[in-house]
């Protein structure tokens, strides 16, 4: 098997016809051997049946369903131990990132990298998507130590050794990207088309961001928890230094002075309580993913696996 393209899906009815007919016929294209596993992470809407009756029109397709939705990584997860292509290739069911960029990504992989992520040039999403992704590429950057201008686009192609190195980790939380780069020998960034979401909504709310940016805080560095271990003995430091101001300010400018210093106080005080509830809410972050690390719950349930025929 030369080639596995996993799709995760949740509630994408409205694009899956086009996006099967343009997937296959870009896979067809290409004259090799390969499979396209849908991953169906939970959908409440037609999704299933969509993909049911393509599955039953095309041998090469393949459908895993979950009984819930656990999230897009999870379903990837879902999609790697069943791939059985030499390289596997991950794409979104959104069409922002049209399937015809794919060969690129397989040509990258075919100059000896491990991993081929794609960057999205003149991407069309909103200001308040791509500010966040900018730092996070940042942030990631930093943490892994691969430097790429996108970590968010899930157009991406992997050998097959390096996936089953990820899926034989086990870990219960991943953000995909981090964990391929980290372990990756040769990382290649490759520029890709970004179209605008024309059909249903992203599921990428603020809220499910923010926990995949904790994920990647938590999950690859120490360093978050070592900048507030740092920034308490700053915070000491400066409360010192402020409480000796205040006491000599007090013999120099009399008690008058002492009680219109309190207001200052006060404020510096507030600042001070809303770091130690931040330091409390990251240790806590990286207490929980402890937690759910020694449970060793499995990552997803599998309802139904449908097809798998590949040529």
């Amino acid at each position: 098997m030369r080639l596995s393209i996993l799709v995760p899906v949740y509630n994408e009815a409205d694009n899956l016809p086009e996006l099967i007919s343009r997937l296959l016929k870009v896979a067809r294209d290409s004259k090799e051997s390969f499979e396209v596993i849908v991953i169906d992470d939970g959908s409440s809407d037609d999704s299933v049946r969509i993909v049911k009756e393509a599955v039953k029109m095309n041998k090469e397709m393949k459908l895993i369903r979950f009984n819930r939705n656990y999230g897009q990584h999870s379903a990837l997860f879902a999609g790697f131990a069943e791939a059985q292509g030499d390289i596997i290739v991950t794409l979104d069911a959104d069409l922002q990132n049209p399937p015809e960029e794919i060969p690129k990504l397989i040509a990258k992989i075919d100059e000896g990298y491990e991993v081929a992520g794609g960057y999205r040039e003149n991407r069309q999403d909103s200001i308040f998507r791509r500010i966040p992704s900018f730092f996070i590429a940042k942030m990631t950057s930093k943490f892994i130590k691969v430097k790429l201008k996108d970590y968010g686009c899930m157009l991406r192609a992997y050998k097959k050794d390096l996936v089953k190195e990820m899926v034989a980790g086990g870990e219960a939380a991943v953000y995909i990207p981090a964990l391929a780069n980290s372990l990756a020998s040769s990382v290649a960034e490759v520029p890709v088309e970004h179209h605008a979401r024309e059909k249903g909504k992203s599921k990428y709310s603020f809220l499910r961001l923010l926990h995949l940016n904790f994920d990647l805080m938590t999950g690859f560095s120490l360093l978050p928890i070592q900048l507030v271990g740092l920034a308490g003995v700053a915070i000491a430091l400066a409360g010192l230094a402020f409480s000796a101001f205040l006491i000599g300010m007090r013999f120099i400018m009399g008690p008058e002075w002492a009680v219109q210093g309190v207001f200052t106080l006060f404020g510096i005080l507030f600042f001070f309580v809303g770091i130690e509830v931040l330091a409390i809410g990251l240790i806590g972050e990286y207490v929980g993913r402890i937690y759910q690390e020694v449970r060793r719950r499995p990552r997803y349930r599998i309802k139904e696996i449908i097809g798998g025929h590949p040529t």
